[in-house]
Order: structure tokens, then C-alpha cells, then sequence
């Protein structure tokens, strides 16, 4: 398990911009285990199979081709194993292959944002809520094992669902620590996974983000350009995704914009609701949706993966002393 205090190392100043809190890190966050390169060697040790996909890139540099779903699937399996300790993880063709690192880094800064109420320190024992799970289940299976936390994960695929309980199933602790929901209204988001008298600490969400099927495709097609690689009616995303794990009515600003007014309804069950934003050009509106629901704080935290950026917004319904007070009653 990795344990560490909160940190603010490797960020650039916050920014204020009409009331928005945006913090810029400049790295991946420094408890992550993937800073540094790809130990190949290491990772083939934990997982033969990796090695038939890896080989010298222009740089001689041994890599894989991340332009190959089987190769990003075999290479997380490496990493889950290595680093994790999480074997038999494997998804159904077409689901969403996640990155590893990068959501390695939204479970450390949400980690950070919780030890804001706990003296600086990461809770061990917090509470999660993952909407939209998928058949991977990575924030929940990274979540456990850094920090320990408890996880409910969301989806509305009965599909996705029965391939993340197979690989909880599989893995020694991960049943008493991780629960899985089926989300049976495609119009609700907490309604109907959120019980009564339910409290979580922190909820996370990689949101659908583009606004239509086509509209994916095109965002497929642009990625595989970007790739040096060939034009297609159908491009094979390198890291997968179909329906409504790629795109939802509105895109992500409706989806995300949906969330938080029905967050209202649970404003007292939860320290932070927070979600990935894909686009930067969602935040206007989300932080219009955000002010209209009266939220007592919130924030966004822009992170960076090389050349990629990322960034997820966090808000919360409770005031500085409802969140010390919170901190001081489950974690203390």
C-alpha cells in the first residue's frame, strides 16, 4: 500500500480566475509509481506474455506499439500485476482500456484533497463511489490497493459489471473492499446506486465525452492521424471504449452539468463529488452549473502526462468547518 502525506510539489501557483481555484501540475504526482520509464524487463518477468509486443522504438528505446489494443491491454495487465498485485485482469474486446498512469494520478491528487481534512494525512479508511466503473474497474482495483479504500462502482452495462466481479473475484481482499451496482435508469447518476442513510467521502467519474457515435469516430480517427497511422472507416482506438463509455447526449458538459445538479439531493452524504474533464471547453459551462447548484467550494486540478493534459473538477456542498468536522468524525 502506498502511504504518504499530502504534498504540493511539482505545481505551478493557483491560478484564480472569477472565483475558480485551478491548480497546474506540471508531473505526475509524486507518489505515482509510473514517473519514470517502463522497466520492460521487470514488467515481462511479472507477465511473459508482454514480451511478444515489445520492441526497439526509433529511439532504440525498447516500447510498445500503443497504436495496438492488445498491446496497451497486455501492458496494463504487466503493470496490475508488478506494481499492483493484481493478477487475471483482462476486458471484453471493444470495452475501454484505461491508461494506467494517468488515472493513477486523479485517485493521488483525489487522495491529496481528502488529506486536506485529516492533518495533512491520506485516509485509510475512505469511502468511494465510481461512476461508471467499466469492465476495468481500475480506480477501485488502484484505489484498494494504494490507499485501502472501500469502493462502490457504478455501471449501467450488466456486461461490464460481470467482468470487473470476475476480476475482484480473483484477486484475495478486493471482495470485502470493492461492491459492484448495477445502474438500471440510463437518466440517473447517484439515484438508485446511492442507498439510504449511504456517506462517501469522495466520488470519481471518467465521463463519456463525446456527444454522439459519430462524433466518437471522429475523435478516433483524429487520435489514429496523430498515430502516423492510416485513415479508416473504423479505426480500432488503442485504448477501446464503445457506446456509452465513449459518448452520451450533450457530451461530457451535459453528462457532467447532469451530475451535479443531481449531486444537490446528496449534498450532505458526501465530502466531494469530483469528475474528469476530457475538454477544456466543457469548463464554462460546468463551472455555470456549479455556481447555479450553490456549492460551497470547488476546484480544478490540471494534470499532465508528458504532452497530454488532463484535469478533473471537485466540489463540495459542505463549508471549511462541516469538512474539518468530517475529517475529524470518520478519520480521526
Amino acid at each position: 500500500m502506498i502511504k504518504g502525506k499530502s504534498t504540493r510539489r511539482f505545481q505551478r501557483p493557483t491560478k484564480q480566475s472569477d472565483g475558480v481555484k485551478t491548480v497546474e501540475k506540471l508531473a505526475l504526482h509524486p507518489r505515482n509509481l509510473h514517473r519514470g520509464r517502463y522497466d520492460f524487463p521487470q514488467l515481462i518477468t511479472a507477465s511473459p506474455e508482454l514480451a511478444s509486443f515489445v520492441s526497439a522504438n526509433a529511439y532504440g528505446d525498447a516500447s510498445i506499439d500503443f497504436a495496438n489494443p492488445a498491446a496497451v491491454r497486455a501492458l496494463n495487465r504487466a503493470l496490475l500485476i508488478d506494481c499492483y498485485d493484481i493478477s487475471g485482469w483482462d476486458i471484453p474486446a471493444q470495452f475501454l482500456c484505461p491508461p494506467i498512469p494517468g488515472r493513477a494520478d486523479y485517485l493521488h491528487y483525489l487522495a491529496d484533497l481528502l488529506a486536506e481534512n485529516n492533518a495533512g494525512n491520506v485516509p485509510s479508511g475512505a469511502r468511494a463511489l465510481d461512476i461508471g466503473t467499466g469492465a476495468n474497474g481500475i480506480y477501485p482495483l488502484l484505489g484498494q490497493r494504494c490507499y485501502g479504500w472501500q469502493f462502490v462502482g457504478s455501471d449501467i452495462d450488466p456486461v461490464a459489471l460481470a467482468n470487473m466481479q470476475r476480476i475482484v473475484d480473483a484477486n484475495p481482499g478486493l471482495s470485502e473492499t470493492i461492491e459492484l451496482r448495477l445502474q438500471s435508469s440510463s437518466s440517473s447518476i447517484f439515484k438508485g446506486i446511492i442507498q439510504a442513510g449511504e456517506v462517501f467521502d469522495v466520488t470519481l467519474c471518467n465521463p463519456p465525452f463525446h456527444a454522439s457515435a459519430s462524433d466518437a469516430l471522429a475523435g478516433t480517427q483524429r487520435k489514429w492521424k496523430n498515430l502516423g497511422k492510416a485513415a479508416a472507416k473504423k479505426p480500432l482506438l488503442n485504448f477501446g471504449g464503445q457506446g456509452a463509455e465513449l459518448w452520451c447526449d450533450g457530451g461530457e458538459e451535459a453528462f457532467v452539468c447532469r451530475m451535479i445538479a443531481e449531486s444537490v439531493e446528496f449534498s450532505g452524504r458526501c465530502l466531494w463529488f469530483t469528475t474528469l474533464i476530457s475538454k477544456s471547453a466543457s469548463l464554462p459551462g460546468v463551472y455555470r452549473a456549479l455556481k447555479k447548484a450553490r456549492v460551497q467550494d470547488f476546484r480544478t486540478i490540471e494534470m499532465a502526462q508528458g504532452q497530454k493534459k488532463s484535469r478533473f473538477v471537485a466540489w463540495t456542498f459542505l463549508d471549511a468547518d462541516q469538512r474539518h468536522a468530517w475529517g475529524r468524525e470518520r478519520w480521526q
